[in-house]
């Protein structure tokens, strides 16, 4: 049976540097320049929305912009408004607008390490590994106590297929912080990366203690799943779909794993769910066949696989069970 293939375990955080633009707020606090004296109360409120750390890239974006194209702010007050948008750009996919922005803001101030975490996450998404885990080295070497630098290297390092090396990074990162969820979350996958799944299950329920979300539920039911404890996956993935009723994973994977127990009707059941809310999902296409054919529907079974081969030619579970039962796939 075909799984789910929905991995999204190692995410390196989401950096708009938190309680660090708090910091450089104060921080970057110096006089405006002349150009912006005109209206300093407004150009103070356009700061203020650009730094939010409560705000979204919808917010925080064209209040950045303005303070740059306006020419608003200069010196480290710009080197933070183009670290802020180029961490917003990042998020919306827009890679070399945000490496131009963390560019230049690294021009401007070299001595920036939220700049250079951000700058990391660009070449993280890039997939230049080697360049990500350079920048977060940089950030450390300004600024050691910076959890997301920690936090980001040791992510890259298990991109890099190293979790011993991502492993030693993280626990800096829970060194630092000992309630940073996310590094709990980064650290059980690496864990589970190894195999060792009772302290990726440790990590796992860590992060979950500390800030409940769906994606680190989803991890965990997986490490159960693989460790074959499938009672506990399945609670797993019920919570995902109680906090998440429209997204398909929690129903997929559940579905899977009532399969594997025997529990056809319940897995057809969530596969129909999973299929409502991802219809372009192949291993649900597949799996739902294997349960209606496991339940006397045959003609629904046949037309699931052709589906799954539509979405994925050439699909081999799919092919081979149209052709055990003399269909042509």
């Amino acid at each position: 049976m075909k799984t789910s293939g929905m991995k999204s375990m190692y995410s390196a955080s989401f950096v708009v540097c938190g309680t660090l633009l708090l910091a450089m707020t104060a921080a970057l606090g110096a006089s405006l320049p002349a150009t912006a004296q005109v209206d300093k109360s407004e150009t103070d409120k356009i700061w203020e929305t650009c730094t939010s750390t409560t705000g979204t890239g919808a917010t925080r974006l064209p209040a950045c912009t303005d303070l740059i194209e306006k020419k608003l702010v200069e010196g480290r007050k710009l080197a933070g408004a183009l670290c802020i948008r180029g961490n917003d750009l990042t998020e919306k996919g827009e890679l070399d607008a945000a490496l131009s922005d963390l560019n230049r803001a690294i021009e401007i101030d070299p001595t920036y390490a939220c700049a250079f975490v951000n700058r990391g996450r660009v070449y993280k998404f890039k997939r230049d590994y080697d360049r990500a885990i350079a920048e977060y080295s940089e950030a450390i070497r300004l600024d050691s106590k910076m959890v997301l630098a920690w936090n980001n290297r040791g992510d890259a390092y298990l991109a890099k297929q190293d979790p011993d090396r991502a492993i030693a990074d993280l626990d800096m990162a829970i060194k630092i912080a000992p309630n940073y969820a996310l590094a709990y979350r980064n650290r059980g996958g690496a864990y589970a990366r190894k195999h060792d799944y009772r302290q990726a299950i440790t990590d796992y329920s860590m992060a979950i203690r500390i800030a409940p979300s769906i994606n680190t539920y989803i991890d965990r039911g997986e490490v159960y799943r693989d460790s074959e404890q499938l009672e506990l996956a399945i609670a797993d993935f019920t919570t995902v779909i109680k906090m998440a009723p429209q997204d398909a994973r929690g129903w997929r994977n559940r579905g899977m794993l009532r399969l594997w127990t025997g529990d056809n009707k319940g897995g057809l059941a969530d596969y129909n769910k999973a299929l409502e809310y991802d219809p372009a999902d192949v291993a649900s296409w597949n799996n739902r066949g294997q349960a209606k054919l496991r339940l006397g529907d045959k003609k629904g079974a046949i037309a699931d696989f052709r589906k799954a081969l539509a979405l994925e030619p050439g699909l081999e579970s799919a092919t081979a069970v149209l052709k055990r039962l003399g269909v042509t796939p």
